[in-house]
């Protein structure tokens, strides 16, 4: 099933994901590769693809998982967590419908 994973940023977070980006994108990467990404990305502080450093306020995962409790232990296994970038994390279940 697919699950979201719903993430908001400690505030000044820029600095602490940029530490560990390069891991957080490689298990991304993984999901990708495995058929069970949907969508990932960040959300920009302001109205800008790239924000500088006005930074991110979260991020915004949908992926396959085969349970609830995996789809937690995948979350709570990421690199931004250890670095305290997420101040929360929301995961909730997702039917895709459109497109």
């Amino acid at each position: 099933m697919w699950f979201s994973i719903v993430c908001e940023d400690v505030p000044d977070s820029l600095s602490r994901r940029q530490s560990v980006r390069a891991d957080h994108l490689k298990r991304l990467e993984t999901l990708k590769d495995e058929g069970r990404l949907l969508i990932a990305g960040p959300n920009p502080a302001v109205e800008a693809n790239d924000p500088g450093e006005a930074g991110f306020t979260g991020s915004l995962i949908i992926a396959e998982f085969e349970s609830l409790a995996d789809a937690r232990a995948w979350a709570e296994a990421d690199p931004y967590i250890d670095a305290g970038v997420y101040a929360e994390v929301s995961i909730k279940p997702f039917k895709k419908v459109l497109p």
